[in-house]
């Protein structure tokens, strides 16, 4: 799933690529993805974007008083190629869900994909991003100046959840997903299942720190990338999650995972468990 870094990294070459260019065409080919219809797609078609912003995983391309916002969900990306097709593509069931050809240069523009069968990808077009519910819900971003220790300890101390689960609420924080929460919780040296409303001081402000660490350093090292790159980028710049098995880059520890129905964690029992093994089930406890 694109989180934070890679929305961001988007965002970016999106505005480089689009901004003064003018839509000649939009085209829907899912039509389950467009979530709204005043303004209707059209509405797009001969303006010339502003600019590609962020709100959380959210891609917000401006274009005049309108706002073209994608949420790419799990398996959702952005393809860009320096020539679409002219001809509306047919809706269908394969992995193309939106088509935006520019008036310059001529043929370029970007297809919005998602991959697989379960199809959770949204497109809205709107005159304010707060239209958007998913928009209107999200938590404050955790790379943005008023993300301080006292306010992330002030949101920690009214949530009776587990940490990782509150990581990854959208409401709470925006843009941190699966992937980088458990990254954040091993660099900040905590159990994915701590009450989040039982942190000490010193664990709250060390997961504050590792937040802002973890994310920044995986947005540059996403600087520059072309949308293809993006995807690599990110595997290679994880640590523990997705690598059960392996040993953990800071301890040699093996790194272990547990298992939910629909995703799986993985963490360090050295590094964040005090050597003990989480089982490997739902509502997973610590073996005693």
């Amino acid at each position: 799933m694109p989180e934070l870094p890679e929305v961001e990294a988007l965002g970016r070459f999106l505005d480089d690529h689009l901004a003064g260019r003018t839509v000649a065409a939009a085209h829907l080919a899912s039509v389950h993805a467009l979530k709204t219809y005043d303004p209707p797609l059209g509405a797009l078609e001969g303006r010339a974007f502003d600019g590609v912003g962020r709100h959380g995983k959210f891609l917000d391309l401006r274009a005049g008083r309108l706002h073209l916002v994608v949420h790419l969900a799990r398996a959702g990306w952005v393809r860009w190629s320096d020539r679409v097709p002219s001809a509306p593509p047919r809706p269908g069931k394969g992995p193309l869900a939106l088509r935006v050809r520019l008036a310059e240069p001529a043929g370029a523009g970007f297809d919005v994909t998602e991959a697989g069968s379960q199809k959770h990808l949204a497109v809205y077009v709107v005159t304010d991003p707060r239209e958007v519910p998913g928009i209107a819900r999200l938590g404050p971003d955790p790379l943005s100046a008023d993300f301080t220790p006292a306010a992330f300890a002030g949101v920690l101390k009214g949530e009776r959840g587990q940490i990782k689960g509150v990581l990854r609420d959208q409401s709470v924080l925006a843009g941190i997903g699966n992937a980088y929460s458990d990254e954040i919780l091993h660099r900040a040296r905590l159990s994915p299942f701590r009450p989040a409303s039982g942190l000490g001081e010193e664990e709250a402000a060390r997961l504050h720190e590792a937040i802002g660490a973890t994310l920044t350093d995986a947005v540059e090292r996403c600087r520059g990338l072309a949308p293809g790159e993006l995807k690599a980028a990110k595997r290679r710049g994880l640590r523990v999650h997705g690598r059960t098995g392996e040993p953990c880059p800071v301890c040699g520890d093996t790194i272990r995972e547990v298992s939910f129905s629909d995703s799986a964690l993985q963490y360090c029992p050295t590094c964040q468990t005090g050597g003990k093994v989480l089982a490997d089930r739902r509502l997973s406890r610590l073996l005693k």
